[in-house]
């Protein structure tokens, strides 16, 4: 069932990022991606502890990406890791580059 909740929710051309609404490094993560212009359904967040089988949902994202920490942040299909990994990659001018090549940016 866990399985079949996060694979739902990631899919191509869309940015989702699995969080935790008490979590400092998933509130920093929402502010800094909620600044960029997505187009509308292109970015989500998923609040794990609103789902009965939180542990089961880390235990399938560590499977997934090596990691059960959140945030967990997905770009398309591919897990580029939390809020640092973001942070790192925006500075490095790569985020913004890759959220236009799959068109997520207005």
């Amino acid at each position: 069932m866990a399985q079949a909740f996060v694979n739902s929710k990631i899919q191509p051309g869309k940015v989702v990022v699995f969080i935790k609404p008490t979590c400092p490094y998933c509130r920093k993560t929402q502010e800094h991606l909620s600044q960029l212009p997505f187009k509308q359904g292109l970015l989500e967040f998923v609040d794990i502890t609103a789902a009965s089988n939180t542990s089961e949902i880390q235990d399938y994202l560590e499977q997934l990406t090596g990691a059960r920490t959140v945030p967990r942040v997905f770009i398309c299909q591919e897990c580029i890791g939390g809020c640092t990994d973001l942070v790192n990659m925006h500075e490095r001018g790569e985020l913004l580059t890759r959220l236009m090549q799959i068109g997520a940016l207005q």
